[in-house]
């Protein structure tokens, strides 16, 4: 199938789920997650209607910045972000998605500062609490929030989260419906629900975080194919 179809086909999925779920399929987002795919590649899903396009990789978003790989939709950065890559990043993307850290978080101040801007941000909850990925105990997302709203060239839009590879189908609704309480608990005490962003759920899971409250899933393989991982860095399918 090409990738026009494969976004027609996630899109009759997101709205049949969304519908069972008794929301409007209008307010999720469909984030074509293009790491390891060609400009061409971007180009064609954005021709298809595709909403967002997210990279994982500053070498690549840089790369196909040079080659208007994006042109006519937001990019979003997906992916784990070093704080000395974040000056290629700030005022490139239009939303930061994997902010984990404080230290990231002042960093990414500083930057937009210097550029006179307000970047756009989320912040990503490790809602499975494992040691190999970046993100915040949910404990600390509170005070992360409350830190990023008193930042002046930073702007908090939600929250976003990686769950554990799920070994079983279902498996990480829980994940998601706790991460949904986080979001909704924030919103309604620090920003007056102002937050309008809970991105949760890719490929092999985006059902199960539609039904959980997710207003953007960020989808790879389900609409791109399947990738060649190196075999020592394989992660969970986006």
């Amino acid at each position: 199938m090409s990738i026009g179809e494969n976004i027609a086909r996630v899109r009759a999925e997101i709205a049949a789920v969304a519908k069972a779920a008794g929301r409007d399929p209008a307010e999720i987002t469909l984030v074509g997650a293009s790491k390891m795919n060609d400009a061409a590649a971007c180009r064609e899903a954005i021709a298809a209607g595709i909403d967002a396009l997210g990279e994982n990789r500053v070498q690549e978003l840089v790369s196909k910045l040079e080659e208007n790989a994006y042109d006519g939709a937001p990019l979003h950065f997906i992916g784990h972000l070093q704080r000395n890559k974040v000056r290629q990043v700030v005022g490139k993307a239009a939303l930061i998605q994997s902010v984990g850290s404080d230290a990231l978080l002042e960093e990414i101040e500083r930057q937009a500062e210097k550029l006179e801007i307000v970047q756009d941000i989320l912040l990503e909850v490790n809602v499975g609490g494992e040691e190999a990925k970046s993100g915040y105990d949910p404990s600390d997302i509170p005070a992360a929030a409350q830190k990023a709203k008193e930042l002046a060239h930073v702007r908090l839009r939600g929250l976003m989260t990686v769950p554990p590879i799920e070994k079983k189908p279902g498996e990480n609704l829980t994940n998601f419906e706790k991460v949904d309480r986080l979001y909704v608990d924030i919103n309604q005490k620090l920003y007056d629900n102002t937050l309008d962003i809970l991105s949760m759920g890719m490929s092999g899971d985006y059902p199960d975080a539609i039904r959980a409250g997710a207003t953007m899933i960020r989808v790879g393989t389900a609409i791109f194919g399947h990738r060649a991982y190196p075999a020592a860095n394989q992660e969970g399918t986006v």
